[in-house]
């Protein structure tokens, strides 16, 4: 069996299926990722990758399951899907082409880049109207000296003289059964069957430099809280210049102190006097949008909401429509009266209020919109 349990690397059975792989290997690359875990855990990411690259590919899953690991450079080229291969190829490692074992042939220089992953934080009004948000992200890009070739002045790669190009060597090793012919990728060239005579002074031959760069962000109205989006291309560019993978962005929208959303609406809670729920008042408040108008019916109670129709958020499938802003009303009660105040209280209290030890006791709140603002209303005309 191979040294590193590949298994034990994504933390699952060896009997998982493949989207008890696939879901492990999402989890432990957001773990691992050097732009979220630190530039300490590359290689700890590069291993994650490493595993699912096996476990997830049946043939290589099979080779690794039979105690030969396919990232080794000296094991078997592969297996057939009968789970047994072609015994030429396994052969043809340790004897060359005397049993007809083909090459595995050099490793192209330029290899797709990686995926990344950020966050941004964004405002509740930008989630409600759409807008661009900033990231910063560190994570590999061209070298702005070479464009991503990795040679100085221009140079193009030369064939490696060891391997002939080939990007594997044939040795002789001694065995128990004999001397073997094993195959591995040249020591000079590792592998590519070219060797960069004058390496880029700035990327060393590696076609890309780690960067630090801003990235706009394009937040579509009505988006929803920990959306993740995904920008294609705008990832980590590749060795050699390779295509960049994607960046991913998981949106966080931050607590608003005047709002709070619900769906596709929202809502706030507007403190006012006593005498304005009695007798009603027309008053401005803030939104989005701007100051607006609500009138505050006669005899408001306590929690009774104000609509404001089409002043929510956008609706991410209709932008064009928008849900409503509700607003709560919660009355404020005066704690302290003066003498003129409390007479016409206490006024109040003896006409409308004799009866008042004959209370009424519902397991539910009363739906008699007539209480005690309508009786003071009354009082007061």
């Amino acid at each position: 069996m191979a040294e590193t349990d590949y298994y034990e690397v994504l933390g699952v059975e060896r009997t998982a299926s493949d989207d008890e792989i696939k879901k492990a290997y999402r989890k432990m690359s957001r773990k691992y990722h050097p732009d979220i875990a630190g530039p300490e855990f590359e290689d700890k990411f590069k291993e994650v990758n490493n595993a699912y690259e096996v476990l997830s590919d049946s043939d290589k899953r099979r080779m690794y399951d039979s105690g030969v690991d396919p990232n080794d450079p000296n094991a078997s080229a592969g297996f057939s899907s009968a789970g047994f291969g072609d015994m030429g190829d396994i052969f043809g490692q340790f004897f060359g082409n005397a049993f007809g074992g083909g090459s595995q042939g050099p490793t192209p220089r330029t290899q797709p880049g990686r995926d990344a992953l950020s966050s941004a934080s964004i405002a509740l009004k930008t989630a409600v109207f759409g807008g661009t948000a900033h990231v910063k992200i560190n994570t590999f890009g061209l070298c702005p000296k070479c464009s991503g070739t990795g040679t100085s002045n221009g140079e193009k790669p030369v064939t490696c003289p060891d391997c002939n190009g080939q990007g594997m060597r044939q040795q002789v090793k001694r065995t128990m059964l004999g001397q073997m012919m094993t195959t591995a990728p040249c020591d000079r060239c590792e592998g590519h069957g070219t060797i960069i005579e004058h390496p880029c002074p700035t990327c060393q031959g590696h076609g890309r430099v780690r960067t630090s760069r801003d990235v706009g962000v394009t937040i579509p109205a009505g988006i929803a809280d920990n959306t993740r989006l995904r920008l294609a291309n705008q990832g980590e560019v590749g060795e050699g210049g390779g295509a960049a993978g994607d960046l991913y962005i998981d949106i966080r929208i931050k607590p608003d102190k005047q709002f709070t959303r619900e769906g596709d609406d929202l809502h706030c809670w507007i403190q006012i006097p006593m005498s304005w729920a009695v007798l009603g008042h027309d008053m401005d408040i803030d939104t989005f949008d701007g100051r607006q108008t609500i009138s505050i019916p006669e005899g408001c109670q306590p929690e009774e909401t104000v609509p404001l129709k089409g002043l929510g958020v956008a609706k991410v499938k209709h932008p064009e429509e928008r849900g409503d802003l509700v607003a709560h009303m919660s009355i404020h009660i005066p704690t302290k009266l003066n003498d003129g105040e409390r007479k016409l209280m206490e006024q109040f209290s003896q006409s409308h209020d004799a009866d008042a030890s004959q209370v009424k006791q519902s397991s539910r709140p009363s739906t008699n919109r007539k209480g005690f603002f309508d009786k003071i209303k009354d009082a007061l005309h």
